[in-house]
């Protein structure tokens, strides 16, 4: 065999083996500091002051309400944002006051599973989640679940949608890296 063609086999091989592959190349999830959102449970203590202090739910219209200070904007923000805002308010009627915010329960980072999976429904993000993590979470494919099909729905801050194939067995089989899911994401498994 010549080297013309040795060369021409092996990119052939390149080609081919780099076409095989159905799952789509995973997005990058952003790791930036947490948001608040709707559902999520706040924890602002107010030092030395406990009748200041309260453990409170984002309502649906993403606010707060606190002792002295009445509602305030939470959903989209940090804690440090909101811890700013709280002692900002809280000024005229504490002198310095110390405030610390927290997260005590995360409740708006969801997911969901539609499909053929056993229990399809809306999931809350803990930590990292992969698709194929969903996936069992969601009870694993059903028995007439097209594996090779399947797609992450992503809405994008600029609304736009983006679709994101997976195919289940290469992923399992290690040909193909598992997409990380970002709140909001939806797992479709035809």
């Amino acid at each position: 065999m010549t080297k013309s063609i040795a060369y021409a086999l092996t990119a052939f091989g390149f080609l081919a083996g780099g076409c095989a592959h159905t799952t789509t190349p995973p997005p990058a999830v952003s790791q930036a500091e947490y948001r608040i959102g709707k559902e999520d449970v706040v924890s602002v203590e107010v030092w030395k002051d406990p009748a200041l202090s309260a453990k409170v739910p984002v309502r649906p219209d993403g606010k707060i309400s606190l002792p002295m200070i009445g509602d305030i904007v939470a959903e989209g923000r940090t804690a440090k944002e909101l811890q700013a805002e709280v002692q900002h308010k809280l000024t005229p009627v504490v002198n310095e006051p110390v405030v610390t915010v927290m997260v005590s329960e995360i409740n708006a980072a969801k997911f969901f599973v539609l499909g053929e999976v056993a229990h399809a429904g809306a999931y809350p993000v803990r930590g990292n989640m992969n698709v194929l993590q969903a996936i069992a979470l969601a009870g694993g494919p059903t028995e007439y679940a097209n594996r090779g099909g399947i797609v992450v729905i992503r809405h994008g801050d600029d609304g736009k949608e983006a679709r994101y194939n997976v195919n289940y067995r290469e992923v399992v089989s290690g040909k193909a890296q598992a997409i990380q899911l970002a709140p909001g994401d939806t797992v479709f498994v035809p």
